[in-house]
């Protein structure tokens, strides 16, 4: 029996059920309220120590990090189906999944320094915002959280995503300049690891960072958003609402994101 405790919009979670829908696995949903802090509770604290989601239980085997469950959710229960094969296809797919964590660090980043700091200012007290910060038990987290929300895009956390995603669009414009998938003509984890990554930086309207630069990108994600388990893992979870103030919380950022991006070319 799978179990997964996941937050409807938190692109970790989206990765998961993205990959349980393309491999036809049912699981026992546990959502979590990561605003209101069920993740802090002291039961979901003994499964995930760190306070994030997804986490995922595989008959009373606990596995954390989001890459890790779409590796192992491939491996035991889809047969590798997913998973490119020979020797340099499976070591250029494990690092793609390593990188991820830079890449989610990035888009946290940007997500942070625009629409949810102006969500976050506009409906928390500041004793409430220092009683979230306080909450959350890694002080290097806390300290990047703190930072993106008092200085916004000014923060030097910026640069370094920017940076990070640069390197990430231009290898993916390599791999699919030719190629209809991140991996070849076969659909793979690859893909499905790095989707929701790259659908949030859409809905936060900063699609301009690939769109004349990086052009495979806009025809790899929209091949993605395409896909049944794109439809079941993302979109079945979003709030059209909250959907459209992301994007407009982010686009009033973009001319100033989009000037920091030039800067680095």
């Amino acid at each position: 029996m799978l179990t997964l405790y996941h937050g409807p919009t938190s692109v970790c979670s989206q990765k998961v059920r993205v990959a349980l829908a393309e491999l036809g696995l049912s699981y026992e949903s546990r959502l979590l309220d990561l605003q209101k802090g069920d993740q802090y509770a002291p039961d979901y604290l003994r499964l995930n120590p760190a306070a994030v989601v997804p986490t995922l239980v595989d008959d009373g085997l606990v596995v954390v990090e989001s890459s890790l469950i779409l590796d192992h959710l491939d491996r035991e229960r889809g047969g590798g189906r997913l998973s490119p094969m020979g020797r340099e296809p499976e070591v250029t797919a494990a690092h793609w999944l390593l990188r991820t964590l830079d890449i989610h660090a990035a888009v946290n980043t940007l997500s942070f320094s625009t629409a949810m700091r102006a969500n976050i200012l506009a409906s928390r007290t500041a004793d409430e915002i220092a009683q979230m910060m306080a909450r959350m038990p890694d002080p290097v987290a806390r300290m990047k959280r703190r930072t993106l929300l008092e200085e916004g895009l000014a923060a030097v956390f910026v640069e370094q995503a920017l940076r990070q995603l640069r390197r990430t669009f231009a290898d993916m414009q390599l791999a699919l300049g030719q190629r209809r998938w991140m991996m070849g003509e076969t659909f793979s984890k690859v893909d499905v690891a790095l989707v929701a990554y790259v659908d949030r930086i859409e809905r936060l309207g900063f699609a301009g960072l690939w769109l004349e630069e990086f052009p495979a990108i806009a025809r790899w994600l929209a091949a993605m958003q395409a896909r049944p388990s794109y439809a079941a893992g993302i979109a079945a979870f979003a709030d059209p609402v909250g959907r459209e103030k992301m994007r407009q919380g982010g686009s009033a950022h973009w001319p100033e994101l989009a000037r920091q991006w030039e800067g680095l070319r």
